[in-house]
């Protein structure tokens, strides 16, 4: 399975992360209710602009199987859920509510 990890601005829809283009560790795990992302980030410049938005963000991550549809799962990012650790070079994530979602099982009808 290829996984894809983005993160974007919620409104301008400009993206701060995405490993498809740019590889960068990270993993993800579900602990009591909530979605607990770590991205490893040497530098802080590197996310500065993240962090002017972090009230305001959206956490993709693209599951792609071989001969099946690519699966979205869409996360919500609260207030005061976006951390950043110098001294461990490590962006925390934190979300409260997702939405998985198939693309190619979504038509128009009209």
């Amino acid at each position: 399975m290829k996984e894809t990890l983005l993160v974007k601005h919620a409104v301008g829809g400009r993206a701060f992360i995405d490993t498809g283009k740019n590889p960068i560790p990270y993993s993800w795990e579900h602990v009591e209710g909530q979605w607990i992302f770590t991205v490893e980030i040497e530098k802080a410049e590197h996310i500065a602009e993240l962090l002017k938005w972090k009230n305001e963000l959206n956490v993709f991550i693209f599951q792609e199987i071989e001969h099946e549809s690519t699966k979205k799962l869409w996360f919500y990012v609260g207030d005061d859920s976006v951390h950043y650790s110098e001294e461990k070079g490590e962006l925390t994530i934190v979300a409260k509510s997702q939405i998985i979602y198939i693309p190619d099982q979504f038509s128009a009808q009209f």
